[in-house]
């Protein structure tokens, strides 16, 4: 998936109204992802987006592979997206369950569920909801 099509996918799923607010989406959800996750995964699951997509989750690792992998629950998560994009917290968890299905579709091989598997329960619900379907507990 290059680019234009995976900021296009964000911006239609999430029912944004400009690619910049899709743009700010992405960059919000990935950057907060990368500081959940080891550098490592990060790196793994960088390597399978688009570059300046995938720098958003470069940005958080830090020196000698061991990743920020900082130990934050849902809540924490939802409040970083909100901080970075500046949306309310419904539509911050609602961009997170955007991002990460299109994510999901744009890497190959089981990439997404390890990134999955890593996080604890709460953000696995967030992450793994998808971009239609309730969810309850913004």
């Amino acid at each position: 998936m290059q680019h234009d099509e995976f900021i296009g996918q964000v911006q239609a799923r999430a029912h944004l109204a400009s690619r910049g607010e899709a743009e700010r989406a992405t960059r919000s959800v990935l950057e907060t992802l990368g500081e959940r996750i080891t550098e490592g995964l990060a790196e793994n699951l960088a390597g399978q987006l688009p570059h300046e997509i995938g720098e958003h989750l470069r940005r958080t690792e830090v020196y000698a592979g061991l990743g920020t992998d900082e130990r934050f629950d849902r809540e924490e998560f939802i409040g970083r997206v909100v901080k970075r994009s500046g949306f309310d917290r419904s539509n911050a968890a609602f961009a997170t369950r955007v991002v990460c299905e299109v994510v999901d579709e744009a890497t190959e091989g089981d990439v997404m569920q390890r990134v999955c598997e890593s996080l604890p329960t709460d953000i696995q619900a967030l992450v793994s909801a998808g971009s239609t379907g309730q969810m309850r507990d913004y």
